[in-house]
């Protein structure tokens, strides 16, 4: 069970803290995107364009904050996302931020939607 599911504060605060960053964004979004196969560490270095040495740092933060797991397949270390960690966190933001329910009215979509008031200065 990932740490992420105790919904304690420090592990949220940890979360959190580890997906403030636009790297490790960048790849949390990647492996939600691949699913459950994963992605080896070479791909998505090569995809993200940064150093082994900053992915696998990256990499770590994402781990120790309970938001991704490793596994080894062959000569290959695959990460993928933990979904369960993942909807923890969603869920404690709902649940203690929004008090369960939606945190701001619904907003139009498309063509209804209201175009902002830009202020006219004379």
């Amino acid at each position: 069970m990932s740490r992420l599911m105790e919904t304690n504060t420090e592990s949220i605060v940890e979360a959190l803290g580890a997906l403030a960053q636009e790297n490790r964004l960048t790849l949390f979004r990647m492996l939600i995107q691949a699913g459950n196969a994963g992605l080896a560490a070479g791909a998505i270095a090569q995809a993200l364009g940064i150093p082994n040495s900053s992915l696998s740092f990256h990499l770590a933060h994402l781990t120790r904050a309970g938001l991704i797991r490793q596994r080894r397949d062959g000569r290959s270390l695959i990460y993928t996302a933990d979904y369960e960690a993942m909807n923890a966190l969603v869920g404690f933001l709902m649940e203690n931020c929004c008090g369960g329910a939606a945190c701001a009215p619904e907003a139009p979509c498309g063509e209804d939607a209201a175009q902002p008031q830009r202020k006219v200065s004379a």
